[in-house]
């Protein structure tokens, strides 16, 4: 016999599932907060608890450890930046644009900028808890980024000499050193312009008229980042 859910039964779950959703998603945000202004080693669970207004074991309640929080963090990182950039459209250069884009909007959040330079750094360890994450998120770039280059290529619109495998490489390398260029001295280095520069050099493309900051009402851009000054 097909037992019969209570009202309780059926009704519970929708409005826990939603809480527990809401909870998750001001964790992570608190918790970017956190790793972005003292780093992933320095910033504790409790500070991240705090910024949330729960007790540390209510915390470990949806992450139970420190790396678990840490991969649903960066996840969520990459969520946002994946709003600014089309990697399945037809046309190659949509897909570089939006690189451009999340350059320029990179700029607005030094705090999560130097978050993703120094993990992915300590992340090269094969022990770090990021490290599986920066092996499939460099592999998942590459390849989207290359086939954006495919796509200019059959449409002749790269360089001769340049292949996509390789273009896909030196514009990771390009904007992964343009931002700790720009960590450096942000007075000399505009990463959203020298990317443009980058690209025009091996694929015909035209960035005028392109807005760098025109989809920012599409994510919560967490905006105490905006103004996040990392500390060591």
């Amino acid at each position: 016999m097909t037992e019969t859910p209570s009202p309780s039964r059926t009704r519970k779950p929708r409005g826990e599932y939603a809480k527990t959703g809401a909870k998750r998603t001001a964790i992570l945000d608190a918790a970017l907060e956190v790793f972005a202004e003292f780093g992933y080693r320095s910033g504790s669970l409790r500070d991240v608890a705090q910024k949330v207004g729960m007790s540390e074991a209510g915390l470990l309640h949806h992450f139970p450890n420190k790396s678990t929080l840490l991969a649903a963090v960066l996840d969520r990182r990459d969520q946002h930046s994946q709003q600014r950039v089309i990697f399945d459209d037809v046309d190659g250069g949509v897909t570089l644009q939006g690189l451009v884009q999340l350059a320029a909007y990179n700029a607005s959040v030094p705090g999560v900028v130097e978050l993703y330079c120094v993990l992915s750094s300590e992340a090269t360890a094969p022990d770090h808890p990021a490290h599986e994450y920066f092996v499939g998120r460099y592999e998942f770039t590459r390849s989207n980024i290359r086939r954006a280059f495919e796509s200019l290529q059959a449409q002749g619109r790269l360089r001769d000499g340049v292949t996509p495998q390789r273009a896909a490489v030196a514009t990771i390398a390009m904007m992964d050193g343009l931002q700790v260029q720009w960590l450096l001295d942000r007075d000399v280095v505009d990463m959203a312009e020298e990317l443009k520069t980058f690209f025009r050099s091996f694929v015909d493309i035209d960035f005028d008229g392109v807005s760098m900051l025109d989809d920012v009402a599409l994510i919560d851009d967490l905006p105490a980042l905006a103004a996040a000054s990392p500390q060591d």
